[in-house]
């Protein structure tokens, strides 16, 4: 990969990150409020440590570790960089079925969101898929279906993979679910939880939220070092929002909208890159890009025309 790819690649996962955690921003920044200043300090000091060296650093390496053991522990950090072909050879056959993986949990993530999530609908049709949210569940189950009888054919553990990301899909779901169930009580004071219990749960729905944007990475590359600097910047981004003005960050109401789209078409690239497509390194960063700046103007333009006179 040279200097204009890898620059590329840190930007569009920084965006990324950044745009996919707005939920984690508003969460923690609405528990911050309820903890002492003492706690809200030590939260966005070391939390930023724990967020972006342990959760988006450690992760990523630990799941292209599990599935290329062979690279060993330092060498799947490494492997990205190494002139040594046995490096090369592991990746590009442990490489699809973590991409099928990811794909499928991005791809469930976006029709979640699509079907049965309270929107701002920025594009026409969002409206009558959230009318139809009985049908996720139909939606997903065939798509899976599909994949893994296309997959067997090329590969059982491809299939494997598959299966694997509707299950973290499902898991993870369980635990947003319950995270905002939690602070729900938290914020209303029907669960007194002390500062220190708050920080944990902050670390732990973000450790939960961060899982969308870790499996997403290597839809952009399979560079573990590429993936912890893009994944950091984009969780310091995060910390900033929780820190700055979240309540001007809410505005930006498309922003969600092209988190999700971005979730889509990377969760598509990363199938098929699991089915042996070639797909230009350039793409994911710069379709991630263009499709988040392009909600972002819309949100412009939308808190614009809620401003102007008469509004």
């Amino acid at each position: 990969m040279d200097w204009f790819n890898a620059v590329l690649v840190v930007v569009g996962l920084s965006l990324f990150e950044g745009v996919s955690s707005l939920d984690n921003a508003i969460i923690n920044a609405e528990v911050l409020r309820t903890m002492g200043e003492k706690a809200r300090r030590w939260f966005l000091v070391w939390g930023i440590f724990f967020a972006v060296f342990v959760v988006r650093g450690v992760l990523p390496w630990l799941i292209l570790f599990v599935v290329s053991p062979e690279l060993g522990f330092w060498g799947s950090l490494t492997a990205t960089f190494s002139n040594d072909p046995r490096a090369s050879e592991a990746i590009a056959r442990s490489a699809p079925i973590l991409l099928m993986g990811g794909g499928i949990f991005l791809v469930f993530l976006f029709f979640h969101w699509l079907f049965l999530e309270p929107k701002k609908f920025g594009l026409a049709g969002e409206r009558f898929f959230l009318s139809q949210g009985v049908w996720f569940y139909a939606v997903v189950s065939v798509l899976l279906s599909l994949t893994d009888w296309h997959a067997l054919k090329k590969d059982p553990m491809i299939a494997f993979g598959a299966v694997v990301g509707s299950t973290a899909f499902f898991i993870t779901h369980g635990f947003k679910q319950n995270a905002e169930q939690a602070e729900r009580q938290i914020l209303s004071g029907a669960t007194p939880m002390s500062d220190v219990a708050k920080i944990l749960y902050l670390e732990i729905i973000d450790m939960t939220f961060s899982i969308d944007g870790v499996l997403g990475a290597f839809a952009f590359t399979m560079s573990i070092p590429l993936i912890l600097i893009g994944n950091g910047f984009g969780a310091i981004m995060v910390r900033q929002f929780t820190i700055g003005n979240i309540e001007r960050i809410k505005k930006y109401v498309y922003l969600k909208n092209g988190a999700m789209y971005s979730v889509l078409v990377l969760g598509a690239i990363m199938m098929l890159h699991g089915f042996g497509w070639h797909i230009p390194e350039w793409l994911s960063p710069v379709v991630t890009i263009l499709i988040i700046g392009g909600f972002w103007w819309k949100s412009v333009r939308a808190v614009r025309a809620a401003a102007a006179p008469g509004a």
